[in-house]
């Protein structure tokens, strides 16, 4: 596929719509900026807590005499 073609189909809007949706994209929630999403560290994050979570359970358990 050619870039032209590419373009052409990316451009689906008229010039007034696609100024209004990049002036609606540039205010309010859309205007700022994001680190990008690292799904890695939000799963090593919730490992963490668990297990913490866990080994503080099995303490209280052992402290309370459950086990």
């Amino acid at each position: 596929m050619s870039q032209e073609s590419h373009v052409n189909e990316d451009q689906r809007l008229n010039p007034d719509d696609q100024s209004r949706v990049d002036e609606f994209l540039s205010r309010g929630v859309n205007s700022v900026e994001r680190k990008p999403f690292r799904p890695l560290r939000l799963l090593i994050g919730l490992l963490v807590v668990v297990t913490l979570f866990s080994l503080f359970s099995q303490l209280l358990a052992r402290w309370y005499g459950v086990y």
